[in-house]
Formats: structure tokens, sequence, C-alpha cells
């Protein structure tokens, strides 16, 4: 369980988070928002301090429910599919960690040594995971209705991108025909699943050749190879566009299609 952060632990140097609450346009104390900041790695460095995760597991629920809304009273002739596929595109791992992205979130993460030396500050789990905690930290200092308009601040530059529902809504046909054009050759997926029968999580890797370039979870095969498609779409895509080769540093840490709150977007 998560405790609050010590007042040693939390005057530290480092980037003025005065900063950061004047971006994300929200009054959070500075105590809760030193936990929302603090990944588990630097918790456990510091004697189990307060970490993050109870602080994702809130804001993971108010994302999801903020997005369905919006997406429901705005698209009324969209069906369950096809609101389910545009939710996946808005609070995946990759699109959380292109909203922190936006925001300059990384520098302001509180990583163990460990996770410092292996690039954390740019992966997108953690990126996607401390989004989360900002989120569900508003929620308790600010309230339901402050928490809903910043989650929608932070999606309005996934909205307005053009291209955002192209891919998501069938990412892995978005892969093969990219791959194609690439002179790749086919996705080939990889499952394997955890956890008890009523429960159970599938993981999927996406190889290209012999290249693992990619892996999603989720709560089907269907959705763990979506979430696994959208984020090799989107690594190919930026390496495209940047002249160099992709290179996935999520594959030990996957990305997710999977919305809590919202049972049945598998279906």
């Amino acid at each position: 369980m998560s405790q609050p952060v010590s007042g040693s632990a939390s005057l530290e140097s480092g980037p003025d988070r005065a900063e950061l609450l004047s971006t994300l346009g929200v009054d959070v104390s500075p105590d809760l928002l030193e936990l929302a900041l603090t990944h588990r790695s630097y918790a456990y460095e510091h004697g189990g301090i307060g970490n993050n995760e109870r602080l994702e597991f809130l804001g993971d629920s108010i994302l999801g429910q903020a997005v369905t809304v919006m997406l429901f009273r705005e698209n009324p002739d969209l069906d369950e599919g096809d609101l389910a596929k545009r939710r996946a595109s808005l609070v995946s791992t990759v699109a959380l960690a292109e909203v922190a992205g936006h925001i300059g979130l990384g520098a302001f993460i509180r990583l163990g040594r460990g996770e410092e030396m292996t690039g954390g500050r740019k992966k997108h789990s953690i990126l996607a995971d401390t989004v989360e905690a900002i989120i569900g930290a508003t929620y308790l200092d600010a309230g339901p209705v402050e928490a809903t308009a910043l989650v929608m601040r932070l999606i309005a530059p996934l909205l307005a991108d053009p291209d955002r529902f192209g891919a998501a809504m069938d990412p892995k046909t978005s892969l093969q025909e990219l791959a194609s054009a690439l002179g790749r050759g086919m996705p080939n997926y990889v499952i394997s699943d955890s956890g008890p029968d009523h429960d159970k999580r599938f993981h999927a890797v996406v190889r290209l050749g012999k290249d693992d370039i990619a892996s999603g979870e989720g709560s089907s095969k269907k959705m763990a190879e979506m979430a696994a498609a959208l984020e090799a779409w989107t690594s190919l895509t930026a390496a495209q566009a940047g002249g160099g080769v992709a290179s996935d540093d999520t594959v030990g840490s996957p990305a997710s299609a999977d919305v809590a709150t919202t049972p049945g977007a598998d279906s």
C-alpha cells in the first residue's frame, strides 16, 4: 500500500513542479503531486516510501470513463466495436506516452537508479502510468469535474491528429500494409498468457522476420494482438519519419488496449 511521501524525500532538487502544474492547468498539493510522480523503483531505493501505483489505479478508471463518455456523446452513429477501437487509440500505453511527451512529463518523474540508467524516463509504460497517476491525484485534490477537464485537455492533441483513428481502428491491417510497403514482410504474432482462468491476461509479441518489433497486453488474444500491432505501427511510422530504423524499448513493457472501467472492450 502506498504511503505519503516523507518530507525529507520530497525536498530534492529537480525541475520546478509549479511549471508542470501550470502546464497541466490544475492545482494539486505538493505532497500528492510528489506521490503521483514517484515510481516504485525510487520508492524501493528510499526505504519503501509511497509510490504512485494506487493513484495510477484510480486515474486509469477516471481516464477510461471520461474518454468513453466523450466518445459516446460525440459519435452517435458509431457502434460499440468502433467506439471501443477509438477509445483504445486514446487510452493505450502508446497514446498516454505520447501525451506525456507533449507535456514534458519524463523530466519530473522520480526514478530509481536502475530505471534511470536504462532510459526509464522514455519508457512508454512508466510515462503512461505517471499520466494516470496525475489524473488520479487531480481527482482527489480538485474533484471529478476538474479531473475530467484535465483528461480532455491531455487528449486534445490526439483528437486533433487526422491519422489517429486510421491505424487504431484496424491496427493489424495498418501494420501489415506498412510492413509490406517497407519490405519487412508479414507480421507474425507470438502469444502467451498468465494468471488464473477467471482473470487471464494475454501477451502478444509482433515480429517482422527475426525482429521483435513491439508487444501488447489484453484480456483476450485479439486485444493483445491489436495493442502490439498499434505499438509496432507507431514505432515503424516514427522511424520512417525520422529516417531511422524502428527499435522497440517496450517489448518488456507491453502496451495495453484495455480500459479497466469499461468491460466489453474485447467483444
